[in-house]
């Protein structure tokens, strides 16, 4: 695992239930301002599931974002945590 994961992963963790934050947020918090691609494949590779939420982080647009078990279950788990998507 490589030092950028860990940073994802540690941020990530962080995000509280019913909270959300986009690729580029946590790009910029760990430091990366432009690897806003390089925390969704991290996050594609997210090998703590159950205590990295992944399904926190979103489109700086508003969407989804991709999510390794399907769009329409990372939708369900944050409609079940009272996010609105746009």
């Amino acid at each position: 695992m490589t030092l950028f994961q860990m940073k994802v992963y540690a941020f990530v963790g962080a995000i509280p239930k019913g909270k959300i934050a986009t690729y580029k947020e946590v790009a910029v918090a760990i430091g990366y301002p432009k690897a806003y691609r390089a925390v969704g494949n991290a996050l594609n590779k997210n090998p703590y599931m159950g205590e990295v939420p992944c399904h926190r982080v979103v489109r700086s647009n508003g969407g989804p974002g991709g999510y390794v078990l399907g769009t329409e279950k990372k939708i369900q788990l944050l409609l079940s945590e009272k996010v609105k998507l746009e």
